[in-house]
């Protein structure tokens, strides 16, 4: 078996290159790997499509990486939430481009890249704006439009625990998104709390298999991004 720990942040991030597209779990502050994020904004990748449920709070993780320009398009569901004041600007300026997905879709989206299916017909947003030039169809008398599966060059996952081989355990609604990113991304990045030798982990617990993973990194005492907002904390 693979023994899948890294020693540090930067080393997990390493690779990341120019106009990557970066899938980044979280739902909000649950699940939000900041640790990753801020190493990807130290390494310095630019020009990147970013996939998540929003665009950050405050100034710290995903929101710092918007800030210090390096995301040239948001995939996600909540371009505006609670504490969300960098992109709306960046959006209404121009500095930065937005492709608005259902949540659900979104989802279902990442869901089907990670299992090789290329795209997927549904009744959401038919006859909306988010339905415009899309292909359409229509099956026992309801309409649906096609959507396409959705993939990415890396995936930056945040974990309670993981063992060295990948297989990982999550922390109650931080799960998220994370599962469908982690076999949606060609290079599947986790940070968790604990990394535990191989059959430390109970193996009825595990939700992501070793398999799906590339990289561990074990952040012991990781931020939480609500305390450092609320904190006025700015990365860098």
């Amino acid at each position: 078996m693979i023994d899948k720990q890294v020693g540090s942040l930067s080393e997990a991030v390493a690779d990341v290159f120019d106009g990557a597209t970066v899938l980044i779990g979280g739902f909000g502050e649950a699940g939000s790997p900041i640790e990753l994020i801020h190493a990807l904004i130290d390494q310095g990748a630019k020009n990147l499509t970013v996939v998540n449920n929003n665009t950050g709070s405050g100034e710290v993780g995903l929101a710092a990486l918007i800030k210090a320009g390096r995301v040239s398009k948001m995939i996600c569901s909540y371009p505006r939430s609670t504490n969300s004041t960098v992109f709306p600007d960046l959006y209404r300026s121009g500095a930065i481009e937005l492709e608005l997905v259902p949540q659900g879709t979104l989802a279902e989206r990442i869901r089907a890249g990670g299992s090789g299916i290329p795209a997927f017909y549904t009744p959401t947003s038919v006859g909306t704006p988010l339905g415009e030039g899309k292909e359409l169809r229509t099956f026992d008398g309801r309409d649906y439009v096609l959507e396409y599966g959705l993939r990415g060059d890396f995936a930056l996952i945040k974990g309670k625990r993981a063992d060295r081989y990948g297989n990982v355990i999550y922390n109650k609604t931080a799960r998220n998104f994370s599962p469908l990113m982690a076999m949606a991304g060609t290079t599947t990045i986790v940070q968790a709390v604990v990394v535990v030798a191989a059959g430390d982990l109970d193996p009825e617990a595990v939700i992501t298999p070793g398999i799906f993973v590339d990289r561990v990194v074990a952040v012991a005492d990781p931020a939480h991004e609500s305390t450092l907002v609320a904190a006025g904390v700015s990365y860098p």
